[in-house]
């Protein structure tokens, strides 16, 4: 997992001599991962499932052993996401959450003495409701190092990038196996803190491999940008994790992580179980 240290080490000592920046937190994270030489763990979960304060006591559990979080924030026709997930925010819309409530659940983490990098998962529709510049004002104000946003291409994507930007917060573009070689290079020279990269085409959930081409496309990537590549869908055990961690930047975990939580009595227990068990994993480390 070596590609990125030897870009990031003097950035992290950059970032380290003055205020950071929400992006410069995120730079920061993959450089400490970078550092150890392994990929920066970024396990999702929806916040307001099961409900607010489980959500929140699963999130606190988690954060130790993640060296960032992509909190989502949940609507009514997630596209990208499969059953898991969509299942995660459909109770969390019937429990009342909105995105305002959302960025005040972010607000007690960061009470609570969270500090890990946080990215808003959430789509285009509510954010644009919201206003884009009031929603990176407030999303900064609440603790939020960035947004990903699945359904909008980068082609529509410049008001929340520079909206986002004034903010100095990071606005973090997906690319897929099936990208074009054009839709590479565009993402590669707008890209801020790192690049999401579906490992297989479709929607999220966990599965019993990983894009059986990763590697070809990650290095296609890479021929393009020294940016962070973390890698999403698909990753369930360990093992996958350790896998795409030798290949990748990042690891992205989500649809895993809310099974986990859905199986269990205490929840936060189990989600941070399956957290440490993957960290230990990408770190090579033994139980």
């Amino acid at each position: 997992m070596a590609h990125y240290k030897s870009t990031v080490e003097g950035s992290w000592k950059m970032v380290n001599q003055q205020e950071q920046t929400g992006l410069d937190q995120i730079i920061a994270a993959f450089a400490r991962a970078g550092a150890r030489g392994t990929a920066a763990l970024m396990p999702y979960y929806t916040l307001g499932y099961p409900d607010r304060a489980t959500s929140l006591d699963v999130i606190a559990a988690i954060a130790a052993d993640s060296d960032l979080l992509e909190l989502g924030v949940p609507f009514s026709d997630p596209l990208a996401d499969g059953p898991t997930i969509q299942h995660s925010t459909q109770v969390s819309l019937e429990r009342g959450t909105t995105l305002a409530g959302c960025l005040e659940m972010l607000r007690e983490l960061r009470g609570r003495g969270i500090q890990t990098p946080v990215l808003l998962f959430g789509y285009y529709n509510p954010f644009l409701a919201y206003g884009l510049d009031a929603l990176a004002a407030d999303a900064r104000a609440a603790g939020a190092q960035g947004f990903i946003v699945p359904d909008l291409p980068p082609e529509e994507a410049a008001d929340l990038e520079s909206a986002a930007a004034a903010q100095g917060l990071a606005y973090v573009h997906f690319l897929a196996p099936t990208s074009s070689p054009r839709r590479i290079a565009a993402v590669a020279e707008r890209a801020r803190g790192f690049i999401y990269l579906v490992s297989v085409a479709g929607v999220t959930g966990a599965r019993q491999t990983v894009g059986s081409d990763l590697a070809g496309f990650i290095g296609r990537v890479r021929q393009r940008t020294t940016t962070p590549l973390a890698v999403g869908f698909g990753i369930s055990t360990p093992e996958q994790a350790a896998a795409v961690g030798r290949l990748a930047d990042g690891v992205i975990v989500g649809s895993a992580l809310i099974n986990a939580v859905d199986r269990a009595d205490d929840k936060p227990q189990a989600a941070a179980a399956y957290i440490r068990s993957l960290h230990r994993a990408i770190n090579h480390q033994k139980e």
